[in-house]
């Protein structure tokens, strides 16, 4: 059974930072498509960030130059680093997994639309 687990998520101040990890089980990372999705409040989860099995990253415009996904293959682990945080980053933070190999442009936030989720870590930034 894949098992995705978020954690590094917290309270921040507004132009803050941190880095969000997913520990994957039953899942090898880097060998398809995995990335990063947040839902704020009373708002609709949205990806954000994905990475395909070359390395190639997308972003979402609202997130792009502060973000940067990361995966490695050895500690079987995803990253988040999140650089210069905003309130409007506040949110429960998901990673999420493709089951099955896809090309590289159905790879691509925010509309790509993965089979496995984490439960999510908690991200507040205060101002």
């Amino acid at each position: 059974q894949v098992q995705l687990m978020e954690s590094g998520g917290g309270s921040v101040q507004s132009g803050g930072s941190l880095r969000l990890s997913c520990s994957a089980s039953q899942y090898r990372v880097s060998t398809t498509c995995m990335g990063w999705f947040r839902q704020a409040p009373g708002k609709a989860r949205e990806g954000i960030a994905s990475i395909f099995s070359d390395g190639s990253t997308t972003y979402v415009d609202s997130v792009k130059g502060r973000f940067t996904v990361s995966q490695d293959s050895a500690k079987n682990t995803l990253y988040l680093q999140m650089n210069n945080l905003e309130p409007g980053d506040t949110g429960m933070y998901y990673c999420a997994a493709q089951s099955s190999r896809i090309i590289s442009s159905l790879c691509a936030a925010p509309s790509w639309r993965p089979n496995y989720w984490g439960r999510g870590t908690q991200v507040t930034v205060s101002s």
